[in-house]
């Protein structure tokens, strides 16, 4: 199934399951498309989470039941995914701007959010350029956190930031323990690539700033992963980091993927690669963003 036409029929689905108690991840099994990648992408493209998007229809619907006085506010609680009437007024009170009672005596503040539509919008003059390319199976190791997969723009920066400050520059009187993290990270180039992998769990992934392992010791707060043979689609990034990165993952959510008829997805990660010349912050600075796919 096309990338486009399995995000029409996620939302769908979502749309005819509005009041059950449904996941990012069932949704995208539903509709045969990686949840990793769904979660990522509906995100970008829509400007919503999953989870947003479904509490922002349900708290509509509960505003025209409001309006309609057919329904009494205590039952709307229940109905609409709230554990209680207080949590479930709250909830309106932020998405609407006044309560339910204010909004049945002024029915016309009723915030309105319809359901999303999704359109492909064929723009001239920057078609991405990329590159493919198979590669072996390589053991990395690097430092992991976790992250919100609707949240990483704004998450990962930070982490960056505060694995250079603590380690990429040694002071007298350091931990031992530090400076044979220090000695591992330069051994192993250990910032060259940042890899994303799904972390199994509701809009959460695992991320690591990583270098590829060539055996020995592993210092204690450092992780080894194995990233297994595959196919890769490779997008060049030049500019200042991190908005050209990022730039050019949301053209490939945007615009890749939805136009390409070659390639399909392959496996719940990907890997961005950072050049070891030049600084972060220059326009010509170069990275890439790789992407697991394999021939439709």
């Amino acid at each position: 199934m096309e990338w486009t036409e399995s995000f029409k029929k996620a939302i769908d689905y979502m749309e005819e399951n509005l009041l059950l108690d449904i996941s990012a991840q069932e949704t995208a099994r539903r509709v045969n498309i990686s949840s990793f990648y769904f979660q990522r992408g509906f995100k970008i493209m829509t400007g919503y989470s999953i989870s947003e998007y479904i509490r922002n229809r349900r708290l509509y619907l509960a505003g025209l039941e409001v309006i309609s006085g057919r329904v009494k506010v205590i039952d709307l609680a229940g109905k609409y995914g709230y554990d209680t009437p207080e949590s479930f007024a709250k909830a309106f009170a932020r998405f609407h701007g006044c309560s339910p009672m204010q909004l049945k005596e002024k029915p016309f503040q009723i915030k309105t959010f319809l359901p999303l539509t999704i359109e492909v919008i064929i723009r001239g003059g920057s078609k991405m350029e990329f590159q493919v390319e198979k590669r072996e199976a390589v053991r990395m190791i690097g430092f992991e956190t976790q992250c919100s997969l609707e949240n990483s723009y704004q998450e990962l920066p930070g982490f960056w930031d505060r694995i250079r400050t603590r380690y990429c520059e040694s002071r007298p009187g350091d931990d031992p323990k530090e400076e044979e993290i220090r000695q591992v990270m330069k051994e192993c180039a250990v910032g060259e690539y940042g890899v994303c992998i799904d972390d199994r769990k509701e809009g959460i992934c695992r991320y690591l700033i990583a270098g590829v392992y060539w055996g020995g010791t592993v210092p204690e707060g450092m992780k080894v992963i194995e990233i297994p043979a595959l196919t890769w689609a490779k997008f060049r990034c030049t500019g200042p980091m991190p908005e050209a990165i990022q730039k050019v993952n949301t053209r490939i959510y945007k615009e890749w993927l939805p136009g390409n008829t070659e390639y399909e997805l392959a496996d719940d990660l990907n890997i961005e690669w950072y050049s070891n010349q030049g600084d972060v912050t220059d326009d010509d600075y170069e990275s890439a963003v790789w992407i697991p796919v394999r021939k439709k």
